[in-house]
């Protein structure tokens, strides 16, 4: 449905080190990285980019992700808190969203609600 996203960050490498480690379950890389941001998604695709902010960037962004099995938002939720991610909904069902709803739920290191969600 989207295109790309672009979220600012105060810390360029703690965020990096955060989507990395929270994404790879998903299928996304990092696929360009420069002093002044970072590219994510398929390899040679990214969709998600993050922008090193000058001031605070201002947090309350809500990013989902598609994830191919419930096995993935797992690895999502695990790899994301081990690398720095708070934990905003543990992984599972949300029956008040679809009878299919998996998901979990991450707060990332600039504040931002990060979901990953398998509608099967």
């Amino acid at each position: 449905m989207y295109d790309h996203i672009g979220l600012k960050v105060k810390d360029l490498g703690a965020s990096v080190r955060f989507y990395e480690a929270a994404l790879t379950g998903l299928g996304h890389v990092l696929c360009s990285r420069d002093a002044s941001g970072a590219g994510f998604g398929p390899k040679d695709a990214p969709a998600l980019w993050l922008h090193a902010a000058k001031a605070s960037p201002s947090a309350g962004a809500h990013v989902a992700f598609q994830a191919t099995n419930r096995k993935a938002v797992d690895r999502f939720h695990a790899d994301g808190v081990k690398a720095g991610g708070k934990d905003n909904g543990a992984p599972g069902l949300r029956a008040d969203y679809s009878p299919t709803y998996y998901a979990a739920f991450l707060i990332d290191p600039d504040g931002n609600n990060v979901e990953a969600v398998c509608l099967k």
